[in-house]
């Protein structure tokens, strides 16, 4: 039998079928579904989506935040011989009509979502519409009467490993986002090699909550859950996060940086900075307080505890340290599959994002530019052979885009993007991505984006975190101020900055300034903003506020 995300679904609903694989929150109240219900209610659907004349090899997109309909839905179009087509559930029709029409989707799933009002006109009138009707959308089909309608299909469709599996849409810091087609070969690999060398725990306990749309969910969540034959629970709500995550405990957990960032505020606001490290010394009081942020956090129990998305600062890698919580990175992209690089439990160093899987081939260019090649590599762009063919360079290498370097004992540290890079009118090229994780270390910082075009010395633009709000703007100076003024000495003279300018507008998802997955888009903050560099340059203030 091949090795497939849906063989290895299979195996464990035989092995495991009256136990609990999904777990959702409703009003509170945790509805649960075995491995063997999970899997008739997919084959239902499957059924049902051949009986609404959408053909094996059809692409159905997934609108929906995370839940277990989503992770059915998943496995349904993989038992109906369709290819998945996620999307995130913060798109907003705009966003969503093309990634439809580029990727031919036949049908569409609809669940779990805030405010679906403002995105159904993004889906054209010619595709089938199926909503999961426990989170109260009803469109021209629902979940629950196509399977009360449907017997489980038999036989299920039998992927090969070089089958298309998904195509991920790209959340894009820059640009139009691009359709990544992988096989289903491509995750199976991925997945088998990750969980015995990262040492990922078998029959564990998952918390979904990032975005499923993004492959570091996708496959660190839901497909190792299915490999490892986990339990997954999910988060109700935003307002419910906290109380989810505590009730679970589970055994891995991921987050972005900004969340980390969320937590240290929340940890400092119950407990300041000098009072903590007060405790924290003494050594009676050392194991309670360590015990008690763990379990507020969700943490008791988790054994790999991994920050994505985006670098985040060495400052409050050892900070989170000291509580006795060891965050961990990675550094893959949506092209490699994630077959990438990983610091272990067992093998980490603060700032690194580890070393790579066995297998892979890594090259670094003359730019210091990274690029690997597996078996797990994307198969493409969708209907993209030129953007596709510039990916790749004449080896067969990805071209990764990020600026790295190894140290003595082969650990990775990432210190810039490609595309980031930036010349200041004196002429030299600004890495941006080392300042700004410096500057995240001030928890009065919730984004920032170093700039410089067009002016002899960079700035940084910034938003205020929800601590850094409730202080009064003399207060702000002088933290801006005193962290430029520690940051300064560690940077060459082209790169040290010279002004921080205090942002009037929040950036967020629905402004269109950070991405699905919480990274700012620099692009579109440039475009808003560039105008104004020479203006902020000239002001006599060291932190001018827009």
């Amino acid at each position: 039998m091949p090795s497939t995300p849906l063989h290895k679904f299979l195996e464990n609903e035989s092995k495991y079928s009256q136990e609990v694989f999904l777990r959702q929150p409703f009003n509170g109240k945790w509805k649960e579904w075995t491995w063997k219900q999970a899997g008739d209610e997919s084959r239902s659907m499957a059924a049902s989506l051949l009986a609404l004349n959408i053909p094996r090899g059809s692409h159905i997109a997934i609108l929906s935040k995370n839940c277990a309909h989503w992770v059915m839905a998943d496995i349904a179009i993989m038992m109906a011989g369709c290819v998945s087509v996620p999307l995130y559930a913060t798109l907003s029709g705009k966003a969503i009509q093309p990634i439809l029409k580029h990727s031919d989707t036949k049908a569409i799933f609809i669940g779990k979502l805030d405010d679906f009002a403002s995105q159904t006109n993004g889906i054209p009138s010619n595709i089938t519409r199926i909503s999961f009707d426990d989170y109260g959308i009803n469109e021209t089909y629902t979940w629950n009467e196509l399977i009360a309608q449907h017997q489980p299909l038999e036989p299920i469709s039998n992927p090969s490993p070089t089958d298309l599996f998904t195509i991920i849409y790209t959340s894009g810091t820059t640009g139009t986002s691009k359709g990544v087609m992988h096989t289903f070969g491509n995750f199976d690999t991925v997945l088998n090699l990750a969980i015995a060398e990262v040492q990922l725990p078998h029959r564990s306990v998952l918390f979904s909550y990032l975005p499923m749309s993004h492959i570091a969910e996708r496959i660190g969540i839901e497909l190792n859950g299915i490999y490892s034959a986990s339990v997954i629970s999910f988060a109700e709500s935003i307002d419910t996060f906290a109380a989810n995550v505590q009730e679970i405990q589970p055994h891995v957990f991921f987050a972005v940086p900004r969340l980390w960032g969320k937590f240290r505020e929340g940890i400092l606001k119950k407990m300041p900075e000098k009072k903590l490290k007060l405790f924290l010394s003494i050594p009676v009081l050392n194991n309670i307080i360590r015990k008690k942020i763990k379990h507020a956090l969700g943490l008791s129990r988790a054994t790999h505890i991994y920050s994505a998305s985006a670098p985040i600062s060495v400052d409050w890698l050892k900070w989170f340290d000291q509580l006795g919580i060891t965050i961990l990175q990675a550094l893959g992209m949506t092209e490699d599959c994630v077959y990438a690089h990983f610091e272990r439990p067992f093998a980490h160093r603060f700032g690194s994002v580890g070393k790579p899987l066995t297998g892979m081939h890594v090259k670094i260019t003359e730019e210091g530019e990274l690029r690997v090649k597996s078996t797990a590599n994307t198969i493409g762009y969708y209907k993209e052979p030129q953007l596709t063919a510039e990916l790749f360079d004449e080896d067969g290498y990805l071209k990764t885009g990020d600026i790295c370097e190894y140290d003595h004992d082969g650990f990775l540290f990432v210190t810039g993007r490609l595309k980031d890079h930036f010349k200041t009118d004196k002429g030299k090229y600004i890495a941006p991505t080392p300042i700004e994780t410096k500057l995240l270390a001030n928890t009065d910082i919730e984004n920032t984006c170093v700039v410089g075009t067009g002016i002899p010395q960079p700035i940084a633009l910034i938003t205020l975190s929800e601590m850094g709000k409730t202080k009064s703007k003399e207060e702000i100076n002088e933290s801006l101020v005193h962290t430029m003024n520690t940051i300064n000495p560690l940077l060459e003279h082209h790169e040290k900055l010279e002004k921080a300018v205090v942002m009037k507008e929040t950036w967020s998802i629905e402004n269109g300034l950070l991405t699905p997955t919480l990274k700012v888009k620099r692009n579109q903050v440039e475009k808003i903003h560039q105008q104004f560099y020479p203006l902020w340059f000239e002001k006599k203030e060291n932190v001018i506020w827009e």
